[in-house]
């Protein structure tokens, strides 16, 4: 995927991008290149496969979910920025706090907040279970989200104790989400979570699958969970 691409595509979605957005995911992916000879942020180094699997990618979460809209968004476990930051740099107006437990990543994070001119963020070297006993953080995001990071059971109890009551989770998946989503229902009603709507479509040009599965949070997470660090992987819900 060249840039023209990327631009074109996401013009078709509704999401048009300024040349100071277009210069602030240029400078994203020579950040991760250079920081990447450092640390493992990313196997995908390619400047296509870049703008495609990584930043497009992430955007596509916004196809689904109203993003223009204020909100306050929490990214679990969100490695090199994805999804959070590719659509914090498309919609400059969202409130967005990174969790991630390898400092190292939040360091990059920083340095590339810094370097692009992002305001209205925070990262948190924080494991998701710790931070989501954390009374500061518990139930006040109106959006949870999470790329890749676990299967889905495993995910819902790391996610959905941040979100508040009215708000969604927002779990993106490849393949085999269906059978990710039938393990995962008894925790999420458990957990609070009410309505579910999947939304499955192909990643263009390599038709990969996706899967974006949004969950409504309908009461709070009682107050057990997230079980303590380790636990929710060991022993999924």
């Amino acid at each position: 995927m060249n840039i023209e691409q990327f631009q074109q595509l996401l013009e078709k979605q509704g999401v048009e991008l300024s040349e100071k957005q277009l210069n602030q995911f240029n400078r994203y992916y020579e950040l991760l290149v250079e920081w990447n000879e450092k640390m493992n942020l990313t196997a995908i180094t390619d400047h296509g496969e870049v703008y495609l699997k990584h930043f497009y990618d992430s955007i596509t979460a916004s196809f689904h979910v109203d993003m223009t809209r204020p909100l306050s968004v929490c990214d679990v476990g969100a490695g090199a920025g994805f999804p959070s930051i590719p659509l914090k740099i498309c919609f400059p107006h969202l409130e967005v706090s990174i969790v991630d437990s390898l400092n190292k990543r939040i360091t990059f994070l920083h340095h590339l907040a810094d370097e692009i001119g992002l305001d209205k963020v925070q990262f948190h070297h924080d494991r998701a279970e710790t931070f989501g006993q954390n009374k500061a953080f518990r139930e006040s995001y109106d959006l949870v989200t999470a790329r890749a990071v676990a299967r889905l059971s495993v995910l819902s109890e790391l996610c959905m104790p941040l979100v508040k009551t009215g708000g969604e989770f927002v779990a993106m998946k490849a393949a085999n989400a269906d059978d990710e989503l039938n393990d995962a229902k008894q925790a999420m009603r458990m957990l609070g979570g009410g309505d579910i709507n999947v939304h499955s479509f192909e990643l263009p040009m390599e038709q990969s699958e996706r899967s974006i599965i949004v969950v409504q949070k309908s009461f709070s997470t009682p107050k057990k969970y997230p079980r303590k660090p380790g636990t929710p992987n060991k022993s999924p819900l």
